[in-house]
């Protein structure tokens, strides 16, 4: 582990690095790692940025190694397994409505259904109940994804809603 300093006179704040990391304590006592300074310009894309051009890749990677460090191998692993889990799971359900899989082949989280009921009416009557479905590729297919923060709750009332289609 690396750790550095730096110090200077207030006025001076705005010259430093344009991302540093504090250490902070939430709420509840626990330690958590923020960005304390950051400049403005560090979240501007490319294409809009008028002086200090950069991207927010720095801070992307920030989030996933913070992230990583707070499921740890064991609870990484097992939001890996709820992932598939639950989107087989989907996958079924979606079957019962009446779609059908484009394709046999083994997926982690996304996977890609048939219907005769057009794409666009499945995902509209999904959205009319505030649900974002999946992503239409065409008329008549969707590229759903499920991940281990959709409850079975949801994944069975999305499935009733496009039964009702």
């Amino acid at each position: 582990t690396v750790l550095g300093f730096m110090a200077c006179v207030a006025a001076m704040t705005r010259k430093l690095p344009g991302r540093i990391v504090g250490q902070t304590t939430d709420h509840n006592g626990k330690t958590g790692y923020v960005l304390t300074l950051q400049a403005r310009e560090q979240h501007i894309r490319r294409e809009k940025a008028s002086s200090n051009i950069c991207s927010n890749q720095a801070l992307c990677a920030l989030a996933v190694g913070v992230y990583l460090a707070a499921m740890g191998n064991e609870g990484l692993r097992k939001a890996a397994v709820q992932c598939t889990s639950k989107a087989h799971y989907m996958a079924a359900r979606l079957q019962d409505a009446g779609c059908r899989l484009e394709s046999e082949r083994e997926f982690f989280h996304e996977f890609v259904t048939v219907s005769e009921t057009p794409a666009e009416k499945i995902l509209e009557a999904l959205e009319e109940e505030g649900i974002l479905g999946g992503y239409p590729l065409d008329e008549h297919r969707i590229l759903w994804c499920c991940t281990e923060m959709n409850s079975k709750e949801e994944i069975d009332r999305t499935a009733a809603i496009v039964k009702g289609v």
